[in-house]
């Protein structure tokens, strides 16, 4: 029993010490020059440091969490991604608000580029048109998800 204990204290360290060597947990900790354009106890948002649009933004949840594949059908993770998906909303519409469309979704393992969940928000057209690429989706579990096809997936089941 007490080594079953050890090695849950050992994964919990480990995952403590993840997060805090994340460059996304530093910019929600505010411990970095990246300039917030958005921030609340939830989630925070910044331009993305290679942009593919016009404008493009990313919102990242406070809390580390690694990717989508960690979302379920609750009711706290069907409210983070709904709101991060408002913070978005909201810039790039104060932000961009002649662009020819709007875009938000998230990469899914293996193609994210950070361990830890973050939104693209779009203000298109994409720059350089070839980018338009990195964000394609290749099947409801892999590549880019538009983030309403994400909401279907975790969207809570009605109680009866």
């Amino acid at each position: 029993m007490s080594d079953a204990f050890g090695k849950s204290v050992m994964t919990m360290a480990m995952a403590g010490a993840l997060s805090s060597s994340c460059i996304f947990c530093q910019i929600a900790r505010a411990s970095t020059t990246t300039t917030l354009l958005h921030q609340d106890d939830k989630v925070v948002a910044f331009e993305d440091i290679n942009p593919s649009a016009l404008r493009h933004y990313l919102v990242i949840p406070v809390e580390h969490i690694p990717t989508v594949k960690q979302l379920r059908r609750r009711p706290e993770d069907f409210a983070l991604v709904s709101h991060m998906v408002d913070v978005g909303r909201a810039l790039l519409r104060r932000d961009a608000p002649n662009a020819e469309q709007y875009r938000f979704g998230f990469h899914q393992p293996p193609f994210n580029s950070v361990d830890h969940l973050h939104l693209h928000c779009f203000a298109l057209p994409y720059i350089p048109k070839w980018k338009a690429m990195k964000y394609l989706s290749l099947g409801p579990f892999v590549g880019f998800v538009e983030a309403d096809k994400l909401l279907e997936r975790i969207k809570p089941s009605s109680s009866l």
